[in-house]
């Protein structure tokens, strides 16, 4: 099992500890050292690096290296997989994805629910089903006081007058049991008007807005169903809303296919334009359309990565309020050790209901039999343990691939339904997924060390 991983990246030359997700930026000789230092002395190093750099200088950096081992900041064991919280866990659901409308206004190329209606017929989620919903997940949160739930689709503003019932019903419920729900819509905007805009701005703690980014990019993939683009009838609407919202949290996110391997234009597009919450997701394929991603786009990929990073610095040193989301990582490994180890927790915290009132682990099984957990209309609701069993044991000790890999405590296994679509097991992730996201991470620990040195070391 790696213990610390290396890299140089944007001038820095950067170790980090693993297990213990300490991040170190080091000078050429720890950098060169720590190829040899797990299984070699200090003698045997100086024999193989003493042509690059002095006895004195190496055994300076071997005892550099051996004080952080000793004081767990590199070298360190993995913990967590006997960790108490981990181990003894139990599972509450806590947060709900409700797919209030299976039919969608755009017909987006690389869209995974088929337009819209995921394989089935096209419909909306009665109030009925919405609300068993919001009493399911308060009778069975445990003793989690906030509650998450997204408003989804297809196109969630084709069910507009259910939304705005469910919220209402909702906080009322909620605060009879002492609990909290943060509600979030994802939305193409199509549909947004003054009205909505000023619900959600008031109801919302959260919204996902869907653009691709440049008008061409965008009008390429998310097509109306008369064929145009959406983009200038969409743009102007988000951009009201957001300046409506104020200091509240939403994010603009974007997909990149192989039709925009140059997507840190796209993202630089939307901060041009005012967005300064960005996120933007590679599309996913298991057909492999002509937009899908393969392996051979990586290299191009990691140097896309690489540009946006430059460009991320230069609007941090600026002060800008510029983010993009898969680079503001937490390098503390976060408060919660059972995050790290299990991910957004599908199928056991986190589940998806439809308008028929069938419950999936997430949005992305929607559609698959194999996959269905339960009714919410059912008189007493019971998922399905075998599958609950299932996800709550797809953690990264689990899978092969991860517990090898330097980056499980970043992804935390990665997406199931990627996995599941791609190889057929949610124990097996979809590799060309995790490429991407070591990517990232390097490119978001270079970021922060940049900017900690002021945006000097550069090559």
């Amino acid at each position: 099992m790696q213990l610390v991983h290396k890299f140089s990246l944007k001038g820095v030359k950067v170790a980090l500890d693993v297990n213990s997700g300490a991040v170190h930026v080091v000078d050429d000789i720890v950098f060169d050292v720590l190829d040899y230092f797990a299984e070699k002395s200090s003698d045997q190093i100086i024999d193989i690096l003493g042509g690059k750099y002095s006895a004195e200088d190496i055994r300076q950096a071997c005892e550099e290296i051996e004080e952080l081992k000793e004081q767990g900041l590199l070298y360190s064991q993995d913990t967590y997989e006997h960790n108490e919280n981990f181990v003894n866990r139990k599972p509450v659901v806590k947060a709900m994805c409700l797919n209030v409308a299976h039919d969608c206004n755009l017909k987006c190329v690389y869209c995974f629910a088929s337009q819209g209606d995921f394989g089935g017929e096209r419909k909306l989620m009665p109030l009925e089903v919405g609300k068993k919903s919001l009493e399911y997940i308060v009778a069975n949160s445990g003793t989690r006081r906030n509650l998450e739930v997204d408003f989804f689709g297809g196109e969630p503003l084709m069910n507009w007058e259910v939304v705005k019932e469910l919220v209402e019903y909702g906080n009322e419920v909620a605060a009879a049991a002492g609990k909290n729900f943060r509600f979030t819509i994802t939305t193409n905007g199509l549909l947004l008007d003054d009205e909505k805009t000023d619900f959600i701005n008031k109801h919302m703690k959260n919204i996902v807005l869907s653009l691709d980014g440049r008008k061409n990019v965008n009008d390429r993939m998310r097509l109306t169903w008369n064929d145009k683009g959406s983009y200038d009838t969409i743009v102007p609407k988000f951009k009201k809303l957001v300046e409506k919202r104020g200091e509240k949290e939403y994010f603009i996110r974007g997909t990149f296919t192989r039709h925009n391997l140059d997507f840190a234009s796209d993202i630089e597009h939307f901060a041009n334009e005012g967005f300064n919450i960005t996120s933007m997701e590679p599309a996913v394929d298991e057909n492999m359309s002509d937009f899908a991603l393969t392996e051979e786009d990586l290299p191009r990929i990691f140097e896309e990565y690489e540009k946006l990073a430059d460009y991320y610095i230069s609007k941090k040193l600026e002060d800008d309020k510029f983010t993009f989301f898969h680079f503001s990582i937490d390098l503390s490994q976060g408060p919660c050790v059972i995050k790290r180890l299990t991910g957004c927790g599908a199928g056991s915290e986190y589940i998806c209901v439809t308008p028929e009132g069938d419950i999936f682990p997430c949005h992305q099984f929607v559609g698959n039999d194999k996959f269905k957990m339960g009714n919410i209309l059912d008189e007493e609701v019971t998922l399905d343990r075998d599958l609950q069993l299932k996800f709550q044991n797809a953690h990264v000790y689990a899978k092969e691939s991860c517990r090898e890999c330097w980056a499980r405590f970043y992804c935390s296994g990665g997406c199931h339904a990627n996995a599941y679509n791609f190889n057929g097991d949610i124990l097996k992730p979809y590799s060309m997924a995790c490429e991407m996201l070591k990517k990232r991470v390097e490119c978001a620990i270079a970021i922060k060390a940049k900017l900690m040195l002021g945006g000097e070391a550069d090559d």
